[in-house]
């Protein structure tokens, strides 16, 4: 009969063991997370609010990936268009230096600046940000322009047999600024469609509409263009004729300034107002992480007290199993 008891005390004990051990448990993740571990019991069974809540914060999630997306779409695209800025003012002062100095030596050295700030443009508007090119619209596996090499080679192609300096810009107008022309299908190889706007919030949404093939980048690369072949051997113009193209291309690149300068401010607003959302967004998921602990939090002081209570009765369910079944702790465990 004394082991049959202490059989069945030893069953009692056991049983209180395995539910204060399960409730150890849950307190440590309570402890751990800040949260009730059983949210449906703690709740009463009505989960609706709290389902609404977590819903908030799942959207609240794609906004914050959407807005650092745009973020630094945005911030590399300003980048890119300060490089072409600053290269383009570089060249423009450069180049109209040819009125001061009609030497064939100078005009080469100018020229030669001009293919490196081409290839520099070029290459600004081909780069890429984890094998996604930004100014490629929706073709974001596609680099948007050719290569700067073979884009001058097809212009002296295009351009062999001129002689003029007003044939040479008309037939540079033409390839660069025809709907169907040489430029949109030779040089720009990305899409024509822009990418889809990002949604940033319930109520705001973000659309980077700059691609390669815009007016701005055919000015530029098109008054560049025009500066390197000026001096082309193939080509074989006048000293007056290179005088006339060089010193153009320098007074085109003036202008197109101000339309990257343009295309920079309607970016910077962009930013800003991607910034005022991530902040807003920001504030709202603040509130409602609030809102969610105050539903379904854990007071982690109460917690704590639990939890040291739990494993005190542990210990003394330990104390007494050892004495009435003289088991060692490893047996135990």
């Amino acid at each position: 009969m004394d082991t049959v008891g202490d059989m069945a005390r030893t069953l009692v004990l056991r049983s209180q063991q395995n539910r204060l051990n399960a409730n150890m448990d849950s307190l440590a993740v309570e402890i751990a997370t800040g949260f009730v571990s059983d949210k449906a019991a703690h709740l009463g069974g009505d989960v609706s609010g709290l389902l609404s809540i977590d819903r908030s914060l799942a959207r609240l999630e794609t906004y914050r990936v959407n807005t650092a997306e745009a973020t630094t779409i945005t911030s590399i695209m300003q980048s890119t268009l300060e490089e072409i800025q600053t290269s383009s003012e570089s060249l423009s002062q450069d180049l109209l230096k040819v009125e001061l100095t009609q030497t064939d030596e100078m005009m080469n050295t100018l020229s030669t600046l001009a293919g490196s700030a081409l290839d520099q443009m070029t290459n600004a508007l081909n780069r890429s940000i984890g094998g996604r090119f930004l100014f490629s619209g929706t073709a974001t596996d596609t680099p948007p322009l050719v290569s700067s090499e073979d884009l001058l080679a097809e212009l002296e192609t295009v351009l062999a047999g001129q002689t003029t300096s007003a044939g040479v810009e008309t037939a540079l107008d033409t390839w660069f600024d025809t709907a169907g022309g040489g430029f949109e299908t030779f040089a720009y190889q990305g899409s024509s469609t822009s990418l889809a706007a990002m949604r940033l919030s319930d109520t705001d949404s973000a659309q980077v509409d700059i691609r390669a093939d815009d007016q701005v980048f055919r000015d530029t690369l098109k008054a560049a263009a025009k500066a390197v072949l000026a001096s082309s051997n193939d080509l074989g113009f006048s000293k007056e004729v290179k005088t006339e193209l060089i010193s153009s291309a320098g007074l085109d690149l003036q202008t197109s300034q101000a339309q990257v300068v343009e295309l920079r401010a309607g970016l910077g607003a962009l930013e800003s107002r991607i910034e005022e959302t991530v902040t807003r967004n920001s504030s709202e998921r603040t509130a409602t992480m609030i809102a969610r602990t105050e539903l379904v939090g854990t007071d982690e002081y109460e917690a704590a007290t639990a939890y040291e209570n739990t494993r005190s009765q542990l210990e003394a369910i330990y104390a007494i199993t050892v004495r009435s079944s003289r088991m060692s702790l490893v047996e135990y465990m």
